[in-house]
């Protein structure tokens, strides 16, 4: 099993392509609806953070659902079954990291699937998909 993984945000410049990436991931564009998000850190100067699900092995977000609309993923994250959710938010709420980012269209969270699309994106080695146990990144 693969999660993305947040490798240095030291070289994070902020062009968010790996938003843009993630969004075009569901034929969309724009960055409305990406599982990723770059934030500043408080000015261009102190940098930026990325912000990404980190595949928790227990995650919080699961823990909290009354409908159990997010299945826990082998690897870690979770999987959400968008037909399960109720879309009552507590799920973003829940998250540490503020990783669960919401579709307000479909009043649905928004939650990385480990796929690394953002990650073939990303021109300076920011974010990588990696193996489970491992820090081999995968290209």
């Amino acid at each position: 099993m693969t999660r993305l993984q947040v490798i240095d945000t030291e070289r994070c410049v902020g062009c968010q392509l790996c938003m843009y990436a993630c969004q075009r991931r569901f034929g969309k564009g724009g960055i409305g609806s990406a599982a990723i998000f770059v934030r500043s850190r408080g000015g261009m100067g102190r940098g930026f953070r990325v912000v990404v699900c980190r595949a928790c092995s227990d995650p919080p977000c699961a823990a909290v659902c009354p409908v159990d609309a997010l299945r826990i993923r082998k690897g870690g994250g979770v999987i959400l079954q968008p037909n399960k959710c109720i879309g009552c938010g507590h799920c973003q709420e829940a998250c540490t990291i503020g990783a669960i980012f919401w579709d307000d269209r479909a009043n649905k969270p928004v939650i990385c699937v480990h796929c690394g699309y953002c990650a073939n994106f990303c021109p300076h080695g920011v974010i990588a998909l990696v193996k489970e146990g491992s820090k081999d990144v995968i290209k």
